[in-house]
């Protein structure tokens, strides 16, 4: 089974970048851009992160969420 998360929140995007790799970016206008990632059979991980996300007990570096966000930031304003 495979589907997608599909998200504009960059906040929410930067953590589940850190534990999904998997995903793209699609840009629906010039101020809007949405964070897709794939929900599949090897990334069981997706779902619990975003459990643990949205109860507020998800734990993470902010030194890494920080270079996920400049990361996703570098990707977004990519031509």
């Amino acid at each position: 089974m495979k589907n997608h998360y599909r998200t504009t929140d960059l906040a929410l995007s930067a953590c589940l970048v850190l534990y999904c790799p998997d995903y793209s970016i699609k840009k629906n206008d010039p101020t809007r851009v949405e964070f897709i990632f794939e929900r599949n059979d090897k990334n069981d991980k997706l779902d619990l992160v975003l459990e643990k996300y949205w109860s507020d007990t998800l734990k993470v570096s902010p030194i890494k969420y920080f270079n996920s966000l400049k990361l996703l930031k570098t990707r977004i304003y990519q031509k």
